[in-house]
């Protein structure tokens, strides 16, 4: 019955594991619903920012603020690249990491240089195991990012940028579409896109009465724009983390389940082996006896 006993061990080994995944499942999907509130919580906020943005910007204005600096040519830009500090999440920093090389790779083909700058131990701990140089990196954000997270990450990128040291700030984060949908996006974060020239409205001026003024206005909400953008960037990775983290672990919990059943059946199947030889042996030690 030494196979037996070895089976019944296998079985009691995977039902282990399979408590330990359903429950990563179900605090990957507590955590998830909260992470999902900020994201929805940050989205609009975002939104009504451009608005503003828009409607006090002109080209006049633009040209004393150097946030809205446009260079001829992006001779160095810097990459944000947000990851987790944790794994068991599928494929999820893999995808990031993915995105970043490739982003690195179409810029230094155009001639830019590139600085990184890193959030997570697993995309901290990826490009250095490569030998890639990390400028900055941070591993002590947790789960649930603050606005002060996100202004400790932007504040020295954008004095770089204002001091003309950077050209472009890109960051890569996963973008949290559904639970099922994180894809990993690059966006470019400086310098800031005049918003009424992306939309198409060039020609679209609003009456205003500006108080004090537009560059006074402007001058608040260029870095709180920025900082969002970073915050929003920070809370979708997060959301999209605990949903891939989620998924990884219900996938497991599920396969679990198959490998029970059929570590069962195949102890059944030598139980019943066992059971019949020895009812074999038993007759024919009675046939014996009789003979």
């Amino acid at each position: 019955m030494a196979k037996g006993r070895e089976l019944k061990g296998r079985i009691k080994s995977v039902e282990n594991t399979r408590k330990i995944t359903r429950t990563m499942e179900m605090v990957a999907t507590s955590k998830m619903k909260r992470a999902q509130d900020r994201v929805h919580a940050a989205r609009p906020y975002a939104l009504v920012l451009r608005e503003v943005i828009s409607s006090v910007y002109s080209p006049d204005v633009a040209d004393r603020f150097p946030l809205l600096r446009q260079p001829e040519s992006v001779k160095r830009a810097a990459i944000l690249l947000i990851t987790s500090n944790r794994g068991l999440a599928g494929g999820f920093n893999a995808n990031l990491i993915k995105e970043a090389r490739n982003l690195i790779v179409r810029l230094e083909a155009a001639g830019t240089a590139t600085e990184l700058h890193i959030v997570g131990r697993k995309g901290l701990g990826y490009f250095k195991y490569i030998g890639r140089e990390v400028k900055t990196s941070r591993t002590d954000i947790t789960d649930k990012p603050t606005s002060a997270d996100a202004a400790s990450l932007s504040d020295a990128l954008m004095d770089d940028f204002a001091a003309g040291r950077l050209d472009a700030v890109y960051v890569v984060y996963a973008k949290f579409n559904s639970a099922l949908s994180t894809p990993p996006v690059s966006e470019q974060v400086l310098p800031v896109q005049p918003p009424a020239r992306e939309a198409g409205k060039q020609g679209l001026q609003r009456d205003y009465l500006l108080y004090p003024s537009a560059d006074a206005i402007l001058g608040e909400l260029l870095p709180l724009y920025v900082r969002n953008t970073v915050y929003r960037a920070l809370a979708e990775s997060n959301a999209g983390e605990q949903g891939a983290r989620r998924t990884a672990m219900k996938n497991a919990t599920e396969n679990a389940s198959e490998m029970i059943n059929g570590l069962r059946r195949t102890f059944n199947r030598a139980r019943q082996a066992q059971i019949t030889q020895e009812i074999a042996e038993i007759v024919g030690g009675a046939a014996g006896l009789q003979g």
